[in-house]
C-alpha cells in the first residue's frame, strides 16, 4: 500500500542526508525526465506557453520532497540545460535574463514551499503538521504560488506570453496553477512511494505486500464503483447536460473514503488515462480548462478522501499503542510500589548490618592478615548495598502525585547510577558531562526518571562506538537535559524501549516542557528534555 505521505524519511519532512554520488544520479535521472514530460506537455498548451497537463511539476516536487530544498539550485541548472538542448531559447536572444527568469521562478516556487512546510513540519510546530497534511500543502500551495509568480510578466510582456487581455492572462494562469496541480498529484505520489519501497526495510516490504494482498479482496468494489462514475458521466454527457464531473467525484470519494489514497490513486489514474487523451492537441483553451479543472476536482476530492482514511488508521493505530504503553506504565507503578515495600522491609536489617560489619572491621585492626582482609571486605560490601538500599529507597520512595523542587544533578546521578549496569551489559559506555549545581526543576522524580531512562536506553542499545553522554545545560529560562550517541549508517530509531516515547512525551508535558525526539547528524544521535528552571533560575 501507499505509504501516508507526509510520514517515515521523506513525507515527513526530514531530508535524507544524500551523498553527492546519489545526488548526481537524481539530477540526472530527472534531467531524462524533465526532458521527457516538457515535450509531452506540449499537446496540452494552448494560448500562451502553459500546459494545462504539466507532468514536469510532479517530477520537480517529488525531488525536492525527497532530496531536500538543498537541491534547488541544482534543480534550476538542470532545467535550463535542458530548455538549452530543445532550443526553446538562444543564448544570444536579447531577452535572455527574462528567458532564464522564467525557468528559474517556478523552481524557487517549489523550493521555497517545500523549505517553508518542512520546517513547519519540524520540532514543536509539528503537533498541527501531522502527516499528509505537510505533503499536501505543498502539492496545492507550489503550483499557486508559482502560477501567481509569473503574474508580473503576464502583465508587463504580454508579447512574450502571447496573451493580451486580463481575460486571457487570468485564464492562461489558471492553466497554469491547474497543470501544475494534475502534474504534481498524478506523478509525484507514485514516484515518492517508490522510493520509500526502496529504502524500507524488507520486513517493511513484505508487510506492504501482505497489505496490497488484503486490499485485493475487495478490488471488484473499487471497479464497480469507478466503471460507474465513468459511465454515469458518459451517459449525462450523451443526453446533453455536458462533462458533470459529480458521479466521478462520488466514486472517488467512496473509493478513498474506504481503502486509502493508493486505490484511490490507482482510479484516478485510470481516469486521467481516459481524459487527457481527449484533451491533447487541436483543443481551445477554454474548454480543455474547463474539462481540466472538473479532472482537478475529482483528484483533488479523491485525495483529500484517501488521506483521511489512512490518517484515521494512523490514529487508531497510535491510540492502540498509547493504551499498551499506559498499561505498561501503570504496571510499572504497581511494581514500583511493591519494590518500595521490599525495600522498606530490608533496609533496616541492613543498616544493622553494615554497623555490625563497620564494628568488625575495626576489631579484627591488628589480627591475622586473612581475617583483616575479609573482615575489610565484609565491611565495604555491606556499606556499598547499605547505599544501593537507601539510594533506592530515596528514588521510590517520593510521593507519584508530589512534584518538589529537584536538582537536575541530583535526577542525572540517580539515573545514570541505574542505567550504568545496563550500558555495561551492552558494552556501553555512559558519560557525564559537567551539570551546573544550581539548575533546578519543580518535578516528580520518579516520572521523570522514567523518561530520560527511556532515552537512555535508546542511546545505549543504539550506540554505534560504545559510549553514551549525558549531559544538562541552562538554556534560556530552560534546562535542556541531552543524550547523546552515535550511530551506525543503518540505524533506524527502535520503538517500545522503557515506558515509551509517547508515554516519555507525556511525562516531560505534564511537567511543562517538552521531549524532542532523536535526531541524527553527521552519523551522532542527540534527543533532548526540555523543562522550565524552577526558583530564581526561571
Amino acid at each position: 500500500m501507499m505509504m501516508p505521505l507526509g510520514q517515515t524519511q521523506y513525507m515527513g519532512g526530514r531530508v535524507p542526508m544524500a551523498r553527492k554520488p546519489a545526488d548526481l544520479l537524481l539530477l540526472l535521472a530527472y534531467g531524462f525526465g524533465f526532458w521527457f514530460t516538457l515535450g509531452l506537455a506540449a499537446y496540452w498548451g494552448g494560448k500562451g506557453f502553459y500546459s494545462v497537463w504539466f507532468p514536469a511539476a510532479g517530477l520537480r516536487l517529488a525531488l525536492l520532497w525527497h532530496a531536500g530544498p538543498r537541491l534547488t539550485p541544482a534543480i534550476v541548472a538542470v532545467e535550463i540545460l535542458v530548455n538549452l538542448a530543445m532550443d526553446r531559447f538562444s543564448i544570444t536572444s536579447p531577452d535572455l535574463a527574462m528567458t532564464l527568469w522564467g525557468i528559474l521562478r517556478p523552481v524557487l516556487a517549489y523550493g521555497g514551499v517545500v523549505a517553508l512546510i518542512r520546517w513547519l513540519s519540524s520540532g514543536r510546530r509539528a503537533g498541527v503538521m501531522a502527516p499528509p497534511m505537510p505533503f499536501s500543502l505543498a502539492a496545492v500551495a507550489a503550483p499557486g504560488i508559482a502560477a501567481f509568480s509569473a503574474l508580473p510578466e503576464a502583465l508587463l510582456r504580454p508579447d512574450r506570453t502571447a496573451v493580451e487581455s486580463i481575460q486571457d492572462v487570468m485564464i492562461s494562469l489558471t492553466a497554469f496553477a491547474v497543470g501544475d496541480l494534475l502534474g504534481v498529484l498524478i506523478i509525484a505520489p507514485p514516484l515518492l512511494w517508490v522510493a520509500e519501497t526502496i529504502n524500507r526495510r524488507p520486513k517493511g516490504m513484505f508487510a506492504a505486500l501482505r497489505e496490497c494482498v488484503i486490499r485485493a479482496s475487495s478490488t471488484l468494489e473499487v471497479a464497480l464503483l469507478l466503471a460507474g462514475g465513468i459511465a454515469t458521466t458518459w451517459l449525462l454527457n450523451r443526453i446533453g447536460l455536458g462533462s458533470q464531473p459529480m458521479p466521478l467525484i462520488l466514486a472517488v470519494a467512496w473509493i478513498g473514503l474506504r481503502f486509502g489514497r493508493f486505490p484511490v490513486w490507482i482510479a484516478l489514474t485510470i481516469v486521467s488515462i481516459l481524459i487527457l487523451p481527449e484533451t491533447a492537441g487541436a483543443f481551445s483553451t477554454t474548454d480543455r480548462l474547463n474539462l481540466h479543472l472538473d479532472l482537478a476536482t475529482v483528484v483533488v476530492v479523491g485525495y483529500l478522501a484517501g488521506s483521511y482514511c489512512d490518517a484515521q488508521k494512523q490514529a487508531r493505530t497510535d491510540i492502540e499503542r498509547r493504551d499498551r504503553l499506559l498499561f505498561q506504565a501503570e504496571r510499572l507503578k504497581t511494581l514500583r510500589a511493591m519494590s518500595v515495600a521490599v525495600i522498606h522491609e530490608i533496609s533496616q536489617p541492613l543498616s544493622t548490618l553494615a554497623i555490625e560489619a563497620k564494628h568488625l572491621h575495626e576489631i579484627t585492626d591488628g589480627a591475622d592478615d586473612e581475617i583483616m582482609r575479609s573482615a575489610a571486605l565484609v565491611d565495604r560490601k555491606a556499606a556499598t548495598l547499605s547505599n544501593l538500599v537507601r539510594r533506592l529507597r530515596r528514588f521510590g520512595g517520593a510521593a507519584v502525585d508530589e512534584p518538589s523542587a529537584l536538582p537536575v544533578s541530583a535526577l542525572i546521578e540517580s539515573v545514570a547510577a541505574i542505567a550504568t549496569p545496563e550500558a555495561r551489559d551492552q558494552g556501553a559506555l555512559l558519560k557525564i558531562g559537567p551539570i551546573n549545581p544550581d539548575l533546578v526543576v519543580f518535578a516528580q522524580e520518579v516520572e521523570l526518571s522514567q523518561a530520560l531512562m527511556n532515552l537512555l536506553r535508546n542511546a545505549i542499545h543504539a550506540a554505534n562506538d560504545g559510549q553514551v553522554e549525558l549531559t544538562g545545560e541552562k538554556e534560556g529560562k530552560n534546562v535542556r537535559i541531552m543524550v547523546t550517541n552515535r550511530v551506525g549508517t543503518s540505524h533506524r530509531a527502535k520503538a517500545g524501549m522503557g515506558v515509551g516515547a509517547l508515554v516519555a512525551q507525556a511525562i516531560v508535558e505534564a511537567h511543562g516542557g517538552h521531549l524532542e525526539k532523536a535526531k541524527v547528524h553527521d552519523g551522532v544521535a542527540h534527543a533532548s528534555i526540555i523543562l522550565p528552571l524552577a526558583g530564581d533560575d526561571a
